[in-house]
């Protein structure tokens, strides 16, 4: 169905892909994989015409095509869903679907027979979309498959699909899977590209593995393993497990949470009366379908209200009340944080990395300099961002470079790297791994256990449940802005988890 062939390309000093070569053969789900940073979405929107190779062919059915944008790709019944949507939120289904696939002009657009049409794709693979919602009222999951539709709406006969699961919950992977499942049936073949090696085992048929910009193994899924695909992608042994020791539970009280409410401007509490404290030397986890307040509490302590969103209980910091304390005082105590999204809360995308190193510091020392610490200190600046880039790998190694072009996985290192380097008292992480490949996540659980044997109290919300647990020395369990139950994740089972997030008996 789609062959790359010997593809070569270059940004600036970079070799992105370096002779790949991929076959994907036709009705089936064919994953790639590797770490961040090792090509897999380059080759992918080469194909897709969203980049255009320096060297190398494309076959689409077997003949040498010319893809120079994704018009052209889409002629030819190719089609890809971005990690990052491509949605207008205040607009329709239909009319987003329909966007840049209009036929005629303005006075004969018949958007009426678009969501009829658009209705009829949602029933036959049962993606259960309604064309005439309005994108900002869906969850990301129904926007995903908004993303599918649009896909399908133009004749795609092989879907792209970058990180699709990326933001998805455990829940909403399931139903994700039953669709590609279906699609399969039907004859349509899907190219994911991801770094979750237990979903690449559940979905796949056959599995490419990139490194370095290179292709360095093509096996069949029902012949390898996830110890085998981990070895491949980072080119050694890779722990598919959290070690740690038991957290030594007689440390004092870093964090203290009395009875925090949040309402939101239309009256709706996010929190109602969640109530919990984290002591030094202790990962506290927090579990729970993403929705129900996780995001709130980690913003409401770092200091970070939503505007329009009201607070009230008490927050304690080593005894002391911070509740109402700004962002800037509770970092200045010794609070850091890293957030959920790392481009709407982490990093100034267009800033290089070395600016985006003192991001919440760069009114101190070394920062900057001069009477009064009023000038920026341009080589303090540098020798940090080398230090977090060196300690927390962080690829390419350039401080010159702009956060936006590095990879999620490296963007979401250098900004756990910040936050440890100001040496923190209580640690707020959320989603510390999203997006990001296994060789990173190893290192970022090591860094998250170090933290913790060193004394800093860790705060810790993760959509994966596997995560959360292997890391956790306590887990809270949150629904609806309560906290509704306390386990311990090395006795409670995934049911037992699950039921108290959903609500279940």
């Amino acid at each position: 169905m789609l062959e790359l062939r010997d593809i070569t390309k270059r940004f600036g000093n970079v070799l992105a892909n370096d002779g790949v070569s991929i076959k994907v053969r036709p009705g089936t789900i064919h994953a790639i994989v590797g770490e961040n940073g090792a090509g897999k979405s380059t080759a992918m929107r080469i194909a897709y015409g969203f980049y255009t190779a320096d060297g190398g062919d494309i076959l689409v059915d077997g003949e040498v095509r010319r893809i120079s944008t994704p018009h052209d790709a889409i002629a030819l019944g190719v089609g890809m869903v971005h990690q990052h949507f491509m949605l207008v939120e205040p607009m329709t289904v239909a009319e987003n679907i329909v966007l840049g696939a209009e036929t005629g002009g303005v006075a004969s657009l018949d958007l009426g027979k678009a969501a009829d049409e658009i209705r009829a794709l949602s029933d036959e693979f049962k993606l259960s979309v309604d064309p005439r919602a309005t994108v900002e009222s869906l969850s990301v999951g129904q926007q995903q498959r908004v993303e599918l539709l649009k896909a399908l709406y133009r004749r795609a006969r092989l879907l792209i699909l970058d990180e699709p699961t990326a933001v998805l919950t455990p829940p909403e992977v399931e139903e994700f899977f039953a669709i590609l499942r279906r699609m399969r049936e039907q004859g349509k073949t899907v190219v994911i590209i991801t770094h979750k090696l237990s979903e690449v085992l559940a979905i796949s048929d056959d599995v490419t593995v990139m490194r370095d910009g290179r292709v360095v193994g093509r096996v069949e899924t029902s012949r390898t393993n996830a110890a085998e695909l981990a070895r491949l992608m980072v080119g050694r042994d890779v722990l598919l497990r959290v070690e740690k020791t038991d957290a030594a539970g007689d440390g004092a009280a870093v964090l203290g949470v009395k009875d925090l409410t949040v309402t939101a401007r239309d009256g709706k509490r996010r929190l109602d009366g969640v109530s919990f404290e984290v002591r030094a030397g202790e990962i506290v986890g927090i579990a729970g379908v993403e929705g129900n307040g996780q995001t709130e509490l980690i913003e409401t302590l770092a200091g970070l209200t939503a505007t329009g969103h009201t607070a009230s209980g008490e927050v304690e910091f080593e005894g002391r009340a911070i509740t109402r304390l700004n962002s800037r005082a509770r970092r200045e105590l010794g609070v850091a944080h890293i957030p959920e999204d790392r481009h709407r809360r982490g990093l100034l995308l267009d800033f290089d990395l070395a600016e985006n190193s003192i991001l919440g510091d760069h009114y101190r020392k070394p920062a900057v300099s001069g009477f009064g610490n009023v000038f920026l200190n341009d080589r303090g600046i540098r020798a940090r961002a080398l230090q977090v880039i060196n300690d927390f790998d962080v690829r390419p190694p350039d401080p010159d470079l702009p956060a936006r072009s590095l990879s999620g996985g490296n963007q979401q290192k250098l900004i756990i790297g910040r936050e440890f380097e100001i040496n923190p008292k209580l640690l707020l992480v959320s989603q510390p791994t999203r997006g990001v490949d296994i060789g990173a996540i190893e290192f970022i659980h090591r860094k998250l256990v170090a933290l913790r044997d060193a004394g800093c109290a860790v705060l810790l919300v993760s959509a994966e449940l596997e995560e959360v647990t292997a890391l956790a020395d306590r887990l809270l369990i949150m629904r609806e802005g309560s906290v509704v139950g306390e386990v311990d994740p090395k006795r409670a089972t995934v049911e037992e988890i699950g039921l108290l997030m959903t609500g279940g008996k």
